[in-house]
């Protein structure tokens, strides 16, 4: 995705096939320069940390290594930096495409405002939860790209301990809090991470309730987010497709109606002990 508007984000079959490429030529790279050092994968993988089968992985495209791991790597091979430059594209490579603009966006922002109605947003699932709602994708994704994408989600959470600290709100639908997903064992977790996270200073947790009679929310859940420049995009997404808006009237509008939906929730105070309600019901 590029920070255009809907109509310029790339065909997502496309972006794909490009970061796949990336993954695949990083693979063979690390793997020419494993090769030329004299190096076995068993040998390879225990100076990094890993197994012979997950350096396999890595050096056939199906896994994407983390940044320490890629400057490990460059560091063992005297590699001179020639695997340390993938990491930008590497990093981009290992969301889906049509979440890659967003999450470039997450890295450079100030204030993240979300309202979500379906699942808690990502950046404050439980790597059990995550695992759950990335394993229920339909058509099924492959063990790989399930990991793969867990392990992206959970970096995106650095965002918590940036500094100097992003401001962060979050609404959420109460039937999000009521969706067992993988179960009372996941949820009661994901539940007990809310509370903490809710507990940040610079994180604002809210619950909307379903007896709530207003709701400036009907249209669906949406994320407001606001660059160091001090510029505004609004991002959407359904149904594996997403948009990117950057019409500065319409992030005006939604940061509006996020502040309606706001004052209409319960308070963040409210929103904490109505968790630990839900929370003592399982």
């Amino acid at each position: 995705m590029t920070e255009g508007q809907a109509g310029a984000v790339p065909e997502p079959a496309a972006a794909d096939r490009s970061g796949q490429g990336v993954v695949a030529a990083f693979g063979q790279s690390l793997k020419t320069l494993r090769v030329r050092a004299g190096m076995e994968r068993e040998e390879f993988g225990k100076r990094l940390g890993y197994s012979a089968s997950t350096i396999a992985s890595f050096e056939q495209g199906r896994r994407i290594p983390p940044p320490r791991a890629i400057d490990r790597a460059d560091e063992v091979l005297e590699a001179g930096g020639l695997l340390k430059v993938w990491k930008d594209q590497l990093e981009k490579a290992q969301y889906p495409a049509f979440f890659q603009g967003m999450a470039q966006l997450e890295k450079q922002s100030i204030e993240l405002l979300a309202y979500d109605t379906l699942v808690v947003n990502g950046l404050l699932q439980t790597e059990e939860y995550m695992r759950t709602m990335v394993g229920n994708r339909r058509p099924p994704l492959d063990v790989e790209t399930i990991e793969q994408r867990v392990t992206a989600r959970v970096s995106r959470q650095d965002i918590f301990e940036r500094r100097p600290a992003p401001l962060l709100s979050f609404v959420m639908c109460e039937s999000v809090l009521r969706r067992k997903f993988g179960g009372n064992e996941v949820l009661r977790g994901q539940l007990e991470q809310l509370l903490l996270i809710g507990q940040r200073r610079n994180v604002e947790l809210q619950v909307m309730p379903l007896d709530c009679a207003e709701n400036a929310g009907g249209d669906g859940p949406f994320t407001v987010v606001t660059r160091e420049d001090g510029k505004r995009f609004v991002y959407t997404e359904v149904q594996g497709t997403s948009a990117l808006e950057t019409d500065p009237k319409q992030a005006v509008l939604a940061a509006a109606r996020y502040g309606i939906i706001r004052s209409q929730a319960l308070t963040p105070r409210e929103s904490l002990e109505f968790i630990e309600k839900l929370l003592g019901e399982l």
